[in-house]
C-alpha cells in the first residue's frame, strides 16, 4: 500500500514521466552523434587517427547511453509501481522511503538505510 499521498504520488508521477521524455530526447539526439551511426564510415579511407578518434568517440556515447539506459529503467520501474500503487515502499524492507528521498530522487527504490546499507 502505497503510503503518500494523492497529490505527492501525482507529482511524482509528472516529474517521473517529464524526466522519461527528457532522456528519450537526449538518447535519440546521442544515438545520431555517434561516429558509428553514420553508415558513409566503413566506406572511407579515413586516416588511423581519425578511425582512432571515431572509435573512442563512439566507446563515450556508449557509455553515456548505457548510463541514460539505465536511468530510463529506474524511472520505468517507479511509474510501473505507481500504477500498482507500491510506490514510495522500499523494495528490501517494505517500509515507507522517506519523502525528501523521493523529492530528491522520484525513482528511488529503496529508504536510506536500506541504501546505505546496500552500498557497503
Amino acid at each position: 500500500m502505497n503510503s503518500l499521498n494523492a497529490d505527492i504520488t501525482k507529482q511524482m508521477k509528472k516529474r517521473l514521466l517529464d524526466e522519461k521524455e527528457k532522456l528519450l530526447q537526449t538518447l535519440s539526439s546521442l544515438k545520431a552523434q555517434d561516429p558509428f551511426a553514420n553508415t558513409d564510415r566503413l566506406n572511407d579511407n579515413a586516416a588511423s587517427d581519425t578511425e582512432a578518434k571515431e572509435e573512442t568517440d563512439h566507446e563515450r556515447y556508449e557509455a553515456i547511453i548505457s548510463q541514460q539506459r539505465k536511468r530510463m529503467s529506474e524511472i520505468e520501474l517507479a511509474l510501473k509501481r505507481i500504477e500498482d500503487t507500491t510506490y514510495g515502499i522500499c523494495l528490501n524492507c517494505g517500509k515507507p522511503i522517506e519523502q525528501k528521498r523521493l523529492l530528491v530522487n522520484p525513482a528511488a527504490v529503496y529508504c536510506l538505510t536500506c541504501e546505505k546499507n546496500l552500498e557497503k
